[in-house]
């Protein structure tokens, strides 16, 4: 991915997607077009404080799948090994979830496809149509793309329980219409 547009996604990760899905907003941001996204609370390998980061996924056969479009360089992919248990913020809700990397060719044949299918406009980001492409050409492509499959273990804090965000747009909807008069 060339520099600028990682900057651009960089800054729209941080400063939009994370903020709307803490504040529970995650199910009205989500569709083909900008595509399916979750948010991973993964703890920093160095630092010990819980960083967010947006992916496209795809669910199959119960369990959770992405992709690390930044290789092994990506800071949450390295603070997912360092700490293989994680929240996950599904616009559905919340899991908690421990993570593996898949190596099987013919698993991520059909999961990279599927997840760069689901990650609307993103999906081409990589220089190639993720829906036309030819499975040995999409293996050669991505073989240096982890692929990780999240195992759901129980539920996890969404954006209405403590620690979560909800509030805030609760808070600021009764000052809009409750205190400041029109």
């Amino acid at each position: 991915m060339p520099p600028l547009m990682r900057r651009i996604f960089w800054f729209i990760n941080k400063f939009f997607m994370v903020p709307l899905f803490r504040l529970g907003f995650g199910p009205f941001f989500v569709n083909p077009l900008t595509g399916y996204i979750m948010v991973l609370k993964v703890i920093g390998r160095k630092t010990g404080k819980v960083c967010y980061a947006p992916v496209n996924y795809t669910i199959h056969k119960g369990d959770i799948y992405c992709i690390s479009g930044g290789r092994q360089t990506s800071d949450w992919y390295r603070n997912l090994l360092a700490t293989p248990e994680v929240e996950i913020i599904l616009p559905s809700g919340p899991l908690y979830a421990r993570v593996d990397e898949i190596p099987d060719p013919d698993v991520r044949r059909v999961l990279i496809r599927q997840i760069l299918q689901n990650a609307g406009f993103a999906g081409f980001v990589e220089g190639y149509n993720p829906f036309t492409i030819s499975d040995d050409e999409l293996i050669h492509k991505s073989g240096d793309m982890p692929l990780l499959r999240f195992h759901p273990l129980g539920i996890a804090n969404g954006a209405s329980d403590p620690g979560g965000w909800a509030w805030v747009w609760l808070f600021a909807f009764f000052i809009v219409f409750y205190i400041i008069k029109p």
